[in-house]
């Protein structure tokens, strides 16, 4: 069960995904910086009652609305939800004027305030962690653009100019409380129109010393650990909003539209994800023979390990009369969990050493060893006939995980075709995909949901030899990730029988049914590390 805070954090999540604010905005509500909003939401600070009586006045719902939870505070701001406490109205939050708050004396430079006023340049807080200019933001405690585009005007600036911030929408300031040596900020435009561009301020500013090499390579690789990019992250949800914005609140609508554009989506989702990272991938590398489909209908030569397996025991024993039950448990979004695996960087070279490189991947042709367990799948799936097989890095790393756990004899290596590899190539857009996914379901967004789902299912099934998806080729990455699937739900099986239960059925990317207490083992929920249940049966029992 979520705590109140907990639940405060997501709910400020949502407020902010419905209105389109920034933190920076409510942070200027508050009174504070985006840096101390940013550690609030990320659990490294916490949400004081003032606080909480500050965010019920900016968004105009009462405190028990904003406590109530994601989904009720939702429909109370636009009004579908009647308020816990009468005489409040829910109208849409202002957007006050960001005012700096006074440094405290315990605060570090890293969460010094900001100046939101046009005009007034920024000071940096260290290189950002996606292109490792100067940033005048934090996400999560890391030096970081809010935006692709603010990482290319950062590395686009000429050295030792103050970081790029967008032009905030404010109304005019007061005479006094504008300095000056800086232009009054001019009107705030209609709410129905952008406001007008500000041009940029050319006074020198004193930049903050840049770390050294070794510092920024450090700050480089502690920011590619965080959870997720919040940048990337507003890149689905502010499509999301704008597309139900453009078809007037119609949901089906909007979710018609934006399935539509989940491959282009996706597709920029992943360049964006990628700005700053440590490999340049190739797009478009020559594709090996075994990797070509040998019809438009047909096949390649990869064999990808999809599990097809029942328990030969427990259906004899069900067609002797015998009853089991049976549940059916589903594994959530199987292939967006799949998305973190090993994948080749670049074009794919011939390796005949028989030896597997763990920094490197890529498709082998090997001999499996035989698989002697009746209760528990072959990791290879069904597979009839013997003799070799091209098999993708999920399935070759899985076969290698059970040789040395002792379930059978490792696979002889052949011939490899790899590249140099990483797991992470895919990780940030899959973090930024899941924690919009996790928040979309606590605020019961299945409109998100289903936008998310098919960017990660469109990415899978376009990026090998397919027309819908003209901005990549690489069937390798296609194979590695569902066979990685396949695996992951291999492991599941794997864990359920250790545990003691009767593993009954394995099937598609996601099917495990099981007999026993299944609770003690997997936990209930639509998270990524969580299952649900998908059907309840009586096995045999007839004769």
């Amino acid at each position: 069960m979520l705590s109140t805070e907990e639940s405060l954090r997501l709910t400020v999540a949502a407020l902010m995904t419905r209105t389109g604010e920034r933190q920076a905005v409510v942070a200027a509500a508050l009174g504070l910086s985006q840096a101390q909003v940013s550690r609030k939401q990320s659990g490294a600070a916490h949400w004081s009652l003032e606080d909480v009586d500050g965010l019920a006045a900016h968004y105009r719902i009462s405190v028990l609305d904003l406590l109530a939870g994601p989904t009720h505070a939702v429909g109370v701001l636009h009004g579908a939800a009647p308020s816990l406490q009468p005489g409040v109205l829910a109208v849409a939050p202002v957007r006050l004027a960001l005012a700096a708050p006074a440094l405290l004396p315990a605060e570090t430079s890293a969460e010094a305030p900001e100046s939101e006023a046009v005009g007034v340049p920024r000071l940096s807080v260290g290189l950002c962690v996606l292109c490792g200019q100067s940033a005048a933001d934090e996400v999560d405690g890391f030096p970081q653009h809010l935006s692709a585009e603010e990482c290319a005007e950062a590395a686009a600036a000429p050295a030792g100019a103050p970081a790029p911030r967008p032009a905030a929408v404010v109304p005019p300031a007061a005479p006094a409380a504008v300095p000056a040596d800086v232009p009054p900020a001019p009107a705030a435009a209609p709410a129905d129109f952008p406001p007008a561009p500000t041009a940029p301020v050319t006074a020198p500013v004193a930049a903050a010393p840049a770390p050294s090499p070794a510092s920024a390579s450090a700050v480089r690789r502690k920011g590619t650990a965080g959870y997720a990019s919040g940048s990337v992250m507003e890149q689905i949800t502010d499509r999301v909003h704008d597309v139900l914005a453009e078809q007037g609140g119609d949901l089906a609508a909007a979710e018609a539209t934006l399935i539509k554009m989940a491959i282009p989506d996706v597709m920029a989702l992943m360049k964006s994800s990628r700005v700053g990272g440590r490999y340049e991938h190739s797009e478009f590398p020559p594709t090996a023979d075994i990797l070509h489909k040998k019809s438009q209908k047909g096949a390649d030569e990869i064999w990808e390990g999809r599990p097809k397996w029942r328990n030969p025991e427990i259906f004899k024993a069900a067609k002797n009369g015998e009853r089991f039950e049976v549940t059916a448990l589903d594994m959530n979004a199987a292939y967006l969990s799949a998305l973190k695996c090993w994948l080749p960087i670049g074009q794919l070279r011939e390796d005949t050493s028989g030896v597997h490189d763990p920094k490197k991947a890529g498709v082998h042709l090997i001999t499996p060893a035989d698989w002697d367990h009746t209760d528990l799948p072959n990791p290879l799936g069904a597979r009839q006939e013997p003799g070799q097989l091209w098999v993708t890095e999920s399935t070759l790393r899985q076969l290698l995980d059970c040789a040395r756990q002792g379930l059978a004899d490792p696979p002889v290596i052949h011939r490899s075709l790899v590249s140099g590899a990483t797991e992470a190539l895919l990780e940030k857009m899959r973090r930024a995909l899941a924690e919009v996914r996790r928040s979309a379901i606590a605020e019961g967004d299945e409109l998100t949901v289903a936008y998310v789902k098919a960017m990660y299912s469109k990415f899978v099934s376009t990026i090998g030899e397919s027309s819908a998806n003209r901005e990549i080729r690489r069937p390798d990455w296609m194979h590695i990730i569902r066979s990685k699937a396949f695996a992951n739900l291999w492991m599941k099986a794997h864990k359920a029988r250790t545990a003691g239960l009767q593993v009954v059925q394995v099937s598609g990317t996601d099917e495990l049914h099981l007999m026993g207490d299944w609770r003690a083992v997997f936990t209930e929920g639509r998270d990524l590390a969580q299952v649900k249940v998908k059907d309840t049966y009586v096995l045999g029992g007839k004769k």
